[in-house]
């Protein structure tokens, strides 16, 4: 097979190092560009023929022959050369095979560096829409969650304590509504990647008489890069996703790491099913929350990607560095992960089952109440701050006689307040302490049921 010229190869006189080849090639992974490569390409074939720069006839064929190669890929008729860096070389050169010197007209006005900003963007917008949409089927998974266990009263941890009694309900909205965030987040990153670099050149726009908002209505972007330099040598955008995702996947390891300690035996809260957990190669009684504890895992990756991406960011001289090539794979990676874990998550969550009395008994343990008493007391005009220590040395009774606060008699509340009547003893159910919680965003059954209602609705309507 004859030796593909390189592009930039006009200058030199010696042929590149195998070894340099390689280092520097990057098309193993920039070929999932492809589609989006030879879209704008076709979009630019369209444009340059709009204004005259090239023929309406060469256009036609230029575009024939591009979309000829996109379906060799499709159906992995084509093969990648060694010699060809990156994907948008392989695609020119493979037309300038098939259709002569007209397909080297296609490069006119443009550079492999807008070129590879144009790529990424619309890549990216795409994925951001899948995201989202991996978002959306989670939420409604917890959103059925939420209705399913309105009635489910569990124990409320602080630092891992027992704190007060919630619904698994109202716990399963509170990553309903992490993820609503993580979704807004994404949109409003979508709006900064909607934007069309092609045409900025290398770094200082071009001298032909291109039309960059014919471009930019081809492929559908509301606008276009106002700064030549800066369209081709940043990526805050791929750096703002992966951000993004980094608070993505923070919420489902939160989410994962309560699912991994419920299922242990000292807990028992859930069962996940076998079809979400692995055994042990040598304990053959094991059922380990692999799923789980891998997406837990995987968080600290994506993490890294991050990391990645802004120390390639911090130093680099204006305008393209070949540093940028670096942008890629953790881009692609944290796509990948974070779509993988949210689906993932989703199959593991509608595969658990709660053990319901469980839950309630451990909810009715540790001094749950507490709180309720002390605003029993408020409700009956005592200074919270005198309430807490009234009912703090409630507590410490109950410690040391190694009781619970449903075994003291009236007598002994009213040994330490005479505030306390004969319904005090209403005040212990933990039942009665969640749906007394009917404040904005509390836990009660009528509170969940409403959020419940409204974020249905609002589904509805958008």
């Amino acid at each position: 097979m004859t030796e593909r010229k390189k592009p930039w190869g006009g200058r030199f006189s010696g042929a590149t190092d195998a070894r340099v080849e390689d280092f520097t090639a990057s098309i193993d992974f920039d070929k999932r560009l492809y589609r989006y490569d030879i879209e704008g390409s076709v979009a630019h074939c369209r444009m340059l023929a709009h204004q005259g720069i090239i023929s309406d006839d060469d256009a036609r064929v230029i575009a024939t022959g591009l979309k000829e190669i996109e379906e060799d890929i499709e159906e992995g008729r084509f093969s990648y050369s060694r010699s060809c860096e990156d994907i948008h070389m392989a695609i020119e050169q493979e037309l300038i095979e098939r259709i002569g010197s007209v397909g080297g007209k296609l490069h006119s006005g443009r550079s492999r560096n807008d070129q590879i900003a144009l790529d990424i963007r619309m890549y990216l917008r795409d994925e951001v829409d899948a995201v989202r949409g991996n978002i959306q089927a989670l939420q409604d998974t917890l959103l059925m969650l939420a209705r399913r266990e309105v009635g489910t009263v569990m124990p409320g941890y602080t630092h891992l304590q027992k704190a007060q009694p919630v619904l698994l309900g109202h716990y399963f909205l509170a990553f309903w509504e992490m993820l609503e965030r993580d979704a807004e987040r994404l949109k409003d990153c979508r709006r900064r990647i909607d934007v069309m670099p092609l045409g900025s050149g290398a770094l200082a726009g071009t001298g032909l008489p291109i039309n960059r908002e014919y471009v930019a209505e081809l492929l559908q972007f509301p606008a276009v890069t106002q700064n030549s330099m800066d369209a081709v040598s940043d990526r805050d955008f791929v750096a703002e996703f992966i951000f993004d995702s980094s608070l993505i996947m923070a919420h489902l390891s939160r989410l994962c790491e309560d699912l991994i300690i419920w299922s242990t035996d000292e807990f028992s809260y859930i069962v996940i099913a076998d079809s979400y957990t692995t055994g042990s190669s040598l304990m053959p009684q094991k059922k380990n929350p692999d799923v789980a504890e891998l997406v837990r895992g995987k968080t600290g990756r994506v993490y890294g990607n991050l990391t990645v991406l802004l120390t390639l960011l911090k130093g680099l001289p204006m305008t393209y560095n070949r540093d940028l090539q670096e942008d890629k794979e953790p881009l692609f990676d944290t796509v990948d992960t974070v779509k993988a874990c949210l689906s993932i998550v989703r199959g593991m969550l509608e595969n658990v089952d709660v053990n319901r009395e469980k839950m309630r008994r451990e909810a009715a343990k540790g001094f749950a109440v507490a709180t309720d008493l002390a605003e029993y007391l408020v409700m009956r005009g005592v200074p919270f701050r005198e309430a807490h220590h009234i009912v703090g040395r409630l507590v410490a009774s109950c410690v040391a006689g190694d009781k619970d606060l449903s075994a003291l008699s009236l007598e002994d509340y009213r040994a330490v307040s005479d505030r306390f009547d004969d319904d005090v003893m209403e005040v212990l159910s933990v039942e009665r302490s969640v749906n007394a919680r009917t404040v904005t965003g509390g836990t009660s059954h009528d509170g969940v049921m409403k959020r419940s209602e409204r974020i249905e609705k609002k589904d509805q309507s958008s």
